[in-house]
């Protein structure tokens, strides 16, 4: 047998793995933006305040900090992905009835979503059509991340209009750097697991459609 050959062998398992772990992730991942959004529109339809919102985003961050780590191996671990993202849909609610009670509303809220989908659909795309390994940014992602939430927590006192557009201009960056990041690790076999792969990509696409929403609606003066 040729070492070409010998090669082929090796990697062939190595492409099938791959290429189950994206599948499996975009199949749970277009559920989970699925039960994500019955949530929210539940949460719309009783009312829901932005009090028990909060409460329900900090419980689905306890989740994903506490839980997902330990059950992300075993089935339990879909539960807990439907049950995180169904929380941060829930908790979503309020958010998005407050933006539909503004004029023109209901048209700021398509724009984020639909921005949010081309984003998506054009950076993951990219990735999946060139195959460009994109480990080099997980760094400067890091970083970024760590400079955003403590940016975020100046912001609770400082109160500051214009830092609160830069910062949402900076989550649309760093969220759409992490998108180009988890999906070229999954094509490389740096995430072996679609619970992970989805739970990381669902937070990216959920931060991306707060912080454009937040953007449009700014640039509108609303």
């Amino acid at each position: 047998m040729s070492m070409i050959e010998k090669t082929v062998l090796r990697s062939e398992p190595s492409l099938l793995s791959t290429h189950k772990v994206l599948r499996n992730t975009y199949a749970l991942l277009s559920l989970t933006l699925l039960f994500s959004a019955l949530m929210a529109g539940v949460s719309m339809a009783v009312g829901v305040p932005y009090g028990a919102s909060m409460i329900s985003s900090i419980v689905a961050l306890g989740l994903l900090w506490f839980v997902m780590p330990r059950v992300a191996n075993s089935s339990k671990g879909l539960w807990v992905t439907f049950l995180v993202t169904g929380l941060l849909g829930f908790g979503l609610g309020p958010v998005l009835s407050m933006y539909l009670a503004l004029p023109n509303g209901g048209q700021l809220v398509m724009t984020a979503m639909g921005g949010t989908g081309l984003i998506f659909l054009g950076l993951s795309g990219y990735v999946l059509t060139t195959r460009k390994n994109f480990s080099f940014i997980g760094g400067f992602l890091a970083v970024g991340m760590m400079v955003a939430l403590i940016a975020i927590v100046a912001n609770l006192f400082l109160q500051i209009p214009v830092f609160s557009l830069a910062l949402s201009a900076m989550f649309i960056l760093l969220m759409s750097g992490m998108i180009l990041y988890q999906t070229s690790e999954i094509i490389h076999g740096g995430e072996t697991n679609y619970i992970l792969a989805t739970v990381s990509l669902y937070l990216s696409i959920y931060n991306l459609f707060i912080s454009l929403l937040h953007l449009l609606g700014v640039m509108r003066d609303e």
